[in-house]
């Protein structure tokens, strides 16, 4: 296996994906170095809000499939990179709580008995009226829909994570480097522009409110993630058309938006702000596989809004076909040739 490959892989981006391959690589055996033109999470995955949560169970694909077994998976392979590297990549299960509209009660049961035949058993989405919540979003129904599958991370410290584990298991990352020879490339949206994706600004914020076991919140469209360090992630915008790079008014409105939403939030002040340029591939889905036409290249790129759910998964496709010559990547998450147009 490990040993019919060459030496050392190389890995282009110590984002989410770069990092999460080349610990995968590692921790099957494969000798592998990152390559960084900037430095560790310079791109969308040094932002703030790290939700894991699940697409809507409803109209199930091969997609929502992939993600739910990443999901699933995710406790267990960051509690490995946690033990590998000694640092905590603030990794915990502490579900979703979301308000119901009114009106949509039935589509909401729905949504339910769509969980119940898809998802396993303990992640329990149900309906409450009484929800037990540090954080509870207002809500016109007197209604909320939770589960216990969503979980969360804090996008930095889970680069942090990946790189001591890469660095203990004695694997290499040479920031401020490049390379043009073959390697997994996982060079953020820039490296899109071969396969007809590119980028879309977002901006988060983070407050100083200690709530380390609250549900996350997902309310109009605003994602409300506390993490165990005593703050709170808002996030995100989504910006097409990209003026600047830094933060501006929108966020600002994000922010007193989700104070609305979720009053407890209030006098909650804001300890920092980001920008930047999320991944986005034509199809929405992570790409991941050989590049074509350019053998011993290979793609993993386009995790967008859910690239620190599927870093690990697209990574153990990477793996699974670099060393052990097994295809499990879905059809919807492959490369695009480059040279078919369209």
């Amino acid at each position: 296996m490990a040993s019919e490959i060459t030496p050392t892989v190389t890995v282009a981006g110590a984002g989410i994906f770069g990092l999460a391959c080349a610990w995968e690589l590692l921790r099957r055996g494969q000798p592998a170095r990152v390559v960084e033109a900037a430095r560790i999470g310079a791109g969308a995955s040094g932002g703030h809000v790290g939700a894991l949560a699940p697409h809507a169970p409803e109209n199930w694909n091969a997609k929502k499939q992939v993600q739910l077994e990443a999901l699933i998976g995710a406790e267990a392979w960051w509690a490995e990179v946690a033990q590998a590297g000694g640092v905590d990549p603030g990794y915990a299960r502490t579900g979703r709580i979301q308000p119901v509209a009114p009106g949509t009660e039935a589509r909401m049961a729905e949504r339910i008995a769509a969980a119940r035949a898809h998802w396993p058993g303990w992640a329990a989405m149900a309906l409450t009226d009484s929800p037990d919540a540090a954080l509870v979003p207002v809500s016109d129904s007197g209604l909320w829909l939770v589960d216990r599958l969503t979980a969360r991370i804090s996008p930095r410290r889970a680069c942090a994570a990946l790189a001591a584990a890469i660095r203990a298991r004695g694997g290499i990352i040479e920031e401020g480097s490049t390379t043009q020879g073959p390697a997994i490339w996982a060079t953020g949206w820039a490296g899109l522009a071969s396969f007809g994706g590119g980028g879309v600004k977002g901006q988060s914020a983070l407050l100083a409110q200690a709530v380390p076991d609250a549900p996350q919140v997902f309310a109009d469209g605003i994602h409300i993630v506390p993490h165990g360090d005593g703050t709170v992630a808002i996030g995100s915008t989504s910006e097409r058309d990209v003026a600047d790079l830094g933060t501006d008014a929108q966020l600002d409105a994000l922010i007193a938006k989700a104070r609305a939403l979720c009053p407890a939030l209030a006098d909650a002040p804001v300890v920092d702000r980001w920008a930047g340029i999320r991944p986005r591939a034509k199809s929405r889905a992570p790409i991941v596989g050989p590049w074509p036409d350019r053998p011993g290249h290979y793609v993993a790129n386009g995790g967008f809004k859910i690239g620190l759910a599927m870093a690990p998964a697209c990574a153990g496709m990477l793996a699974d076909l670099i060393l052990e010559r097994r295809d499990t990547i879905p059809e919807g998450f492959r490369v695009p040739d480059p040279r078919a147009g369209g």
